[in-house]
This record gives structure tokens, sequence and C-alpha cells, in this order.
């Protein structure tokens, strides 16, 4: 097939237009990543930072991280930027400072691992093991030490808490936490967007039954001790008919023969519930007692806008 001069030029000037805007937007990232670098501080009880930041966005993040990184983009965040402090004859310190976008995800990815010690740094931390972490306004920062001494911990709590000091803002939780009822605790909620989070801190099934992505919010939180503890799902749709159809798909899974109660005494002899609000799913899995789950839902839908 034979191509004109003018076609050529036109494709030449397509892909240019191309690798210029890819070029622009990877630049415009790399600039809103380096403002991130105003929040973390050059030394720290003797530990100074090693020279260059390195900059990461969801496209490069498994760069730098593996496995971890699809966790990161699960709740949508934006930049990293990664920097190592030294002290001669001491471990080193890594600072992971992550541009979340939004205080709802910031809180989000740190609910996703909240073992450790709680401790009061930004709008909540933990420490376990040489690393710590803790979320404020839109960002989510992880600190750690190669080897863990009394020194760096001290050194990591230090800097902690200059990085919380230098965010200016306190950021909002996600509303869905304000209709979980008293008796949840709070203290472990989780707030994420898709399937595999959910999955990972309480398995509902292989497929996404739940419709969720990332156009989806949801909160998970339990009640009781161990083997007694019922788990509390919420989750907010883009619309109403999302909703539904995600009413339909568990109750084809969990309760084909009860679909219309919205209650059933699985296997284990516990009780599941589920109702639809608008476009929220309020689920409640693993009820001890029948109306139990019944009162839980109902207060829950009580607290949910119409």
């Amino acid at each position: 097939m034979r191509h004109s001069a003018a076609g050529a030029i036109l494709v030449l000037a397509g892909f240019y237009l191309f690798i210029g805007g890819k070029a622009n937007l990877m630049a415009k990232n790399a600039e809103e990543a380096s403002e991130l670098s105003r929040y973390l501080p050059k030394e720290v009880k003797g530990w100074r930072e090693e020279g260059r930041d390195k900059f990461y966005n969801p496209e490069t993040i498994f760069d730098y991280i593996d496995g971890a990184g699809e966790v990161y983009r699960a709740y949508n965040f934006q930049n990293l930027v990664a920097r190592r402090y030294l002290k001669e004859g001491r471990p080193n310190l890594i600072a992971d400072f992550f541009d979340m976008g939004s205080s709802a995800d910031a809180f989000g990815v740190f609910t996703h691992d909240l073992e450790g010690e709680p401790l009061q740094i930004g709008q909540g931390a933990v420490y376990k093991g040489g690393l710590l972490s803790f979320w404020k306004d839109h960002c989510f920062v992880s600190l750690y030490a190669e080897t863990e001494t009394a020194e760096t911990k001290l050194a990591l709590l230090t800097l902690g808490e200059a990085i919380a000091s230098a965010i200016p803002r306190q950021g909002k939780k996600p509303v869905l936490l304000s209709y979980v009822p008293e008796n949840f605790n709070l203290k472990t909620a989780r707030y994420f967007h898709n399937h595999l989070i959910l999955n990972y801190h309480f398995f509902v099934s292989s497929e996404n039954i739940l419709l969720l992505d990332q156009k989806t919010e949801a909160v998970l939180c339990s009640s009781g001790e161990k083997a007694e503890k019922a788990f509390l799902l919420i989750v907010r749709y883009p619309d109403t008919q999302m909703a539904g159809v995600a009413l339909q798909n568990l109750a084809r899974v969990y309760m084909p023969d009860a679909a219309k109660s919205g209650l059933v005494q699985t296997e284990d002899k516990k009780w599941t519930a589920v109702k639809n609000k608008g476009d929220y799913l309020v689920v409640l899995f693993n009820a001890p007692l029948a109306a139990q789950a019944k009162n839980i839902i109902a207060e829950v839908a009580s607290k949910i806008p119409d």
C-alpha cells in the first residue's frame, strides 16, 4: 500500500504530539511529586538526607515497590517521594511520603494495616518493628529503619512528628464511618474501594459479586471477639441501579432461598442480613442471633440519608 508524503507527515505529527503530551504529563507529575519533598526535613537526630529524592507515580511505583504497589494503586495514590537518611555507623532510615489525592484515601490506605502500637502522630499512627506509618489530610507516610534499635525508634518518631507538623491541614474521615453503630470498633474500621481489599480483610467471594471498583466506597468493621466476630459492610455505589444489582448478586450467592427476607442462617449457624437504601448496600455477616442482625441493619439504614 502506498502512502502519500502528506499522510506520513500527519502520522509523524500525531506521534510527536503523543510523545510530547506524554512528556508534559510526566514532567507535571514529577513537578507535583517534587513538591512533596518540602514536607521532609533534611536532618533528624543526626541522620541526614542521602542526596536526591526519588519520585514515583502509579505507573512507575513497581520500580520501587513490587507486590505492595497494587495496594497503593487501589487507593488512587497520585505521587510518592522516597528519601533515605544516613548516619555513620547507624542503620539507614527511609521515608516514603504518598500524596493520596484525598483524605479519605489517605485514611483508607492507613487502615489497610493497623497492626502495631497506636500513636498520636498526625491523625492516626501505628509503630511496629521499626516501621512507623501515619496519615494526615491527603497524605500517607511510611517511615522505617533498616534495623530497629532504641535510637532508630526515637529518630523515626521524631521524624514522623516533624513531617506531620509540616502538613498544614487536617483531613476528614469518610462519611460512611458516621453510619456505623456504636458497638462496632471504629479503631479497626477499614475503608476501601475494590473487592480485592475487601477479601484481604474478610473473604466474601472470589468473584466481584458486589461490583466493587474505584467508583465505589466501602467501610468494613467488626464487633465481638475472635470466633464471635460479626462484620458490618457498608457500600456506597454511583447509583441505585448498581446497588440493586449488587444486592441481587449477594442474594444469589448467600441467600438464594431467603432473598426476599434479606436474612439467612449460614452453615456455621451464624446469620447474614442485607438491605438496600438508595445507592447504599448494608450487609452484616456472622451475627450470632437473627434479631441482632435485623436490628443492626435497621439501625444503619436509619442513619443513611434519604
